[in-house]
């Protein structure tokens, strides 16, 4: 799990979600919730993981840029198919 700040100042909570199934392929993908709000994810489904470790390394790893940018990415294709 990680904090950050969008280009706004909203603090914004990272996790990692892993999607139920019998397919391992692409299991794990980042999850931003504004903090306060922990009932309305935004999942980036588009990037995803094999295996929980590499997924929260990755997590563990990316710049605030980056996680500020795959939220934009995030939030952009949720309002794309009407969620915010």
């Amino acid at each position: 799990m990680r904090t950050f700040q969008d280009e706004s100042g909203r603090t914004w909570i990272a996790t990692v979600r892993e999607r139920p199934g019998h397919d391992y392929k692409g299991r794990y993908s980042f999850v931003f919730t504004p903090e306060g709000q922990e009932g309305k994810p935004i999942e980036l489904a588009d990037v995803r993981w094999n295996s929980l470790k590499t997924a929260q390394r990755t997590l563990a790893t990316t710049s605030g840029v980056e996680l500020r940018r795959r939220l934009r990415s995030a939030r952009g294709r949720a309002s794309s198919r009407g969620f915010r």
